[in-house]
């Protein structure tokens, strides 16, 4: 089995920026970076807002996680998983045994601003009208957080991300 620390897999609530702070912590760490989203789309050469709509939820559940158990043969590697990865299946149970899991903790209210013009790319929000989005992301974060707790590490964003990195990186490092 490959160090624990061979796989970093960032976790938390859709635009609680994984995608962003994973490729700088990839750089800074010199590995490579994967966005399991963009791991599923690849496979299944489909938007994952058209594997939702076409083909539902579920199967959407299902290439995530096989898409997670395959990013082992990626490691070393710092990876983005899905706001829902972790709620699923085993999957946190599974990316805390395969490596270091890390909870980007963001509040609602940064959520939403971050992820109110993008709501037609993100499934889970395409319904959901720009003044009630906070609510429902708070909802949602509720109904996750018990999965999201379970990461190793928490980190708690705030409107000031200028130290971030840094915090991912000693995260890392110990």
């Amino acid at each position: 089995m490959k160090s624990p620390l061979s796989l970093i897999f960032l976790t938390g609530f859709m635009g609680s920026g994984k995608t962003y702070w994973g490729t700088r912590l990839a750089a800074a760490l010199n590995r490579p970076f994967y966005d399991l989203d963009q791991l599923v789309e690849s496979e299944r050469q489909q938007s994952i807002a058209s594997v939702f709509s076409e083909n539902g939820e579920a199967t959407f559940r299902d290439l995530e996680r096989d898409a997670l158990h395959q990013t082992l043969a990626l490691a070393p590697a710092v990876v983005a998983t899905g706001g829902g990865t972790p709620c699923f299946f085993n999957n946190m149970t599974w990316m805390n045994q395969s490596g270091l899991t890390i909870f980007l903790d963001t509040p609602p209210g940064i959520l939403a601003d971050r992820l109110k013009h993008e709501r037609e790319f993100r499934p889970l929000l395409a319904q959901v009208n720009e003044p009630e989005l906070e609510i429902h992301i708070s909802s949602l974060l509720q109904h996750r957080m018990p999965y999201y707790l379970q990461a190793q590490v928490r980190l708690e964003q705030t409107s000031d991300t200028s130290t971030f990195l840094d915090q991912l990186v000693k995260a890392v490092s110990g």
